[in-house]
């Protein structure tokens, strides 16, 4: 697939001199499919707006880089341009950036401005390891991922500025609006020769570090086109210039993102490099020769299985497409799945996608199954969560095909079998099936969405559930919402009026951190949660912070069937948080008491269940594991338990894993239908 015929550098053909290179096996270019010079290879372009409009080339710069000067004269002005603190649409391999000078307030915040990306942290791009080392610590696994031939972008552990403990006195300084005062930045090293020269160009300029993000609005797929990327980048005022080139790209590709956590990758969003490199699936009499699996709303991604002929299936897991919540999103979603069965030349004979009702992926999915006639299993979407683990592991062979592990999925959001939202759930588990053995007790969400994005909404609600509103501790909480809009959400929450109720983990961190003072609103997915695990990090770099040993966690409520589901009440660990802020302790340092709260009582809970039921495994994934002190707290704690952690290396532990897990139990399920 990689023959020059058969990609976009087709329209390219060979000029004699380097179709000379290409055929002597003497030649370092023999059989370098990509080889091109300035007479028969692409060229880099350039427009740019002028005067804030977008008029077009301005006369002085070239249009086309046609010859190695007048290539250098471009790359020149859009340098330049960023030095001024403008902002230029640079196009990569999978689709346009947005870049500017990571170190200009001014230009991060007109970025932000421009793209409506008010707070959710960006991305930059470094010349070299060296650089890298100037902003962040990085350790042996952390300098073979920036420096490997994939070059995704590396969350790392921030450098101070000053030079105490350890940090180095010659830290680059960024923009304080890049990342805020988050503990980690994503980090990339440049990846295609246009950004090696744009980066050791940008240096003879004093710029060491360019912000690199998403070449679109927020939300919206990223651009490909370059047509399509002037109007919508350029004309539209996003950005002010555009360093485009001639040759097409045919599959829409972010960025990858992966962190490393106690010595082991885990991918973050499975992009540009992984994607869809192969991934190992069990193999199993009766399952479908191909499923389609649809994956979910937010972090979709597509997988598709094919049979295997040595005990193993192998599913194609597509690149991250997105929330699928628009139009144009499920268009970037319908075209990497036509796009991965051509590839692979696999045609469907099998649906799997999300129970939700009114995600548009599993709405595709039912209406394809009954007009094509064929099979289709729903999945919940916590039970996806953990086969995905499962499923990883048996490849591994780690687990046997029939093993159950315990699951523990925590996240923001999930339809539930029982008609609520889950996200804070313990599942004995199976490929093919679960058992709810535990979960959070359910509160009002009142609006919904609107408490996903409101934390003191949902933090009142909460409150008001577990009969603490007139606690002191909530004053400052209830203070923040005038009276109406507490009358408003009271009476909601008393007739369940557009209230769903939920059970999720991502919705108690949420409401921590409101009633905490440390986030109240949500600009970007998880944010409250994002601000509230900064704060615990604060708490533990800081010499006189002192974790509470006893600080309540979950009471759970008892039944006297022995293998009842738990619910988990939060009122005492709630409680406690505002018994803190009576104290007059800091909101860090209650931030950090929460976290371990919930590692401690979570891992006290599996035990218990894992003794009932003789399980030794616990399975750990969903969105809220993307919080990294709680994944490593809770993890000891198991693991002092005597107990064997699972956590994915192969596909994100947030919504990314989805559909990954979603073929798991589709072919497992099926494949029990046939053995019948």
């Amino acid at each position: 697939p990689y023959d020059r015929a058969a990609t976009s550098m087709d329209r390219f053909p060979m000029c004699p001199a380097c179709a000379a290179e290409y055929a002597d096996p003497l030649d370092r270019r023999f059989h370098a499919q990509p080889d091109a010079c300035f007479d028969c290879g692409p060229h880099i372009t350039w427009r740019e707006a002028v005067n804030g409009d977008a008029y077009g080339n301005s006369s002085a710069i070239p249009a086309v880089g046609t010859t190695r000067e007048t290539s250098d004269a471009i790359i020149d002005r859009c340098v330049e341009l960023l030095a001024g603190g403008g902002i230029v649409a640079i196009k990569g391999l999978g689709g346009f950036h947005l870049a500017c000078d990571a170190s200009n307030e001014q230009a991060v915040a007109e970025l932000r401005h421009r793209k409506r990306r008010s707070n959710k942290p960006l991305a930059v791009m470094v010349r070299s390891l060296a650089d890298a080392g100037r902003l962040c610590h990085i350790d042996d696994a952390e300098r073979d991922l920036l420096a490997g031939s994939i070059r995704p972008i590396v969350l790392l552990r921030r450098r101070a500025v000053c030079g105490n403990d350890g940090d180095s006195p010659d830290a680059l300084v960024l923009a304080p609006s890049v990342a805020r005062d988050l503990p980690e930045l994503g980090v990339m090293l440049p990846y295609t020769p246009l950004q090696h020269l744009l980066l050791a160009a940008a240096a003879s300029h004093g710029m060491h570090a360019l912000v690199m993000t998403s070449g679109n609005l927020s939300e919206e797929p990223i651009e490909t086109d370059d047509d399509l990327a002037w109007e919508h980048l350029v004309a539209a005022g996003i950005a002010d210039a555009l360093l485009g080139n001639d040759r097409a790209i045919l599959s829409r590709y972010d960025d990858s993102v992966v962190r490393v956590v106690d010595g082991a990758v885990m991918p973050v969003r499975r992009a540009r490099g992984y994607a869809p490199q192969p991934l190992p699936l069990p193999a199993l009499d009766g399952a479908p020769s191909c499923m389609l699996a649809c994956g979910p709303q937010q972090k979709a991604t597509i997988a598709l299985t094919r049979e295997g002929t040595n005990g193993e299936a192998t599913c194609f897991v597509s690149q991250h497409i997105g929330d699928v919540e628009n139009g144009g999103t499920f268009d970037a979603w319908n075209a990497a799945r036509t796009r991965l069965e051509n590839l692979f030349d696999l045609a469907p004979t099998a649906l799997a996608c999300d129970m939700h009702p009114s995600y548009l992926s599993s709405q595709w999915a039912r209406e394809q199954a009954q007009k094509q006639g064929m099979p289709s299993v729903e999945v919940q979407h916590h039970h996806a969560h953990i086969a995905s683990v499962m499923a990883e592991a048996i490849a591994a062979g780690q687990l046997t095909t029939d093993a159950r592990v315990l699951g523990i999925a925590f996240d923001g959001t999930g339809a539930g079998t029982d008609g609520t939202i889950w996200g804070g759930e313990f599942l004995v588990a199976g490929l093919a099936d679960f058992e709810r053995a535990a979960h959070l007790r359910t509160w009002a969400l009142p609006g919904g969405a609107a408490s996903v994005r409101d934390a003191r909404r949902n933090a009142f609600a909460l409150l008001s559930e577990l009969g603490l509103l007139e606690h002191p501790g909530a004053a400052r909480l209830l203070g923040t919402l005038d009276e109406q809009t507490r009358s408003v959400t009271a009476t909601m929450i008393e007739r369940g009026i557009n209230s769903p109720r939920t059970s999720s983990m991502g919705r108690l961190f949420d409401a921590a951190a409101a009633v905490l003072g440390i986030c109240d609103k949500a600009t970007y997915e998880g944010e409250p949660a994002i601000e509230l695990e900064a704060a615990a990090w604060r708490a533990l770099s800081s010499e006189s912070a002192c974790p509470t040993d006893n600080i309540a966690g979950f009471s759970v409520t008892e039944s006297s069937r022995p293998d009842a589901c738990h619910v988990l009440n939060s009122r005492s660990l709630i409680e406690a948080l505002l018994e803190g802020i009576r104290a007059g302790a800091a909101a860090y340092r209650l931030a950090l008491d929460f976290h371990i709260a919930i590692a401690r009582s979570s891992a006290r809970i599996a035990r218990k269940i894992c003794a009932r039921e003789g399980i030794d495994t616990v399975a750990l994934s969903g969105g809220v594991f993307m919080n990294r002190l709680l994944l490593q707290l809770l993890a000891r704690e198991l693991k002092s338990a005597g107990l064997t952690v699972l956590v994915p290396h192969t596909v994100p532990v947030n919504d990314g894993c989805i559909a990954y897990g979603q073929a798991a139990v589709a072919s497992a399920r099926l494949a029990q239908i046939a053995s019948q």
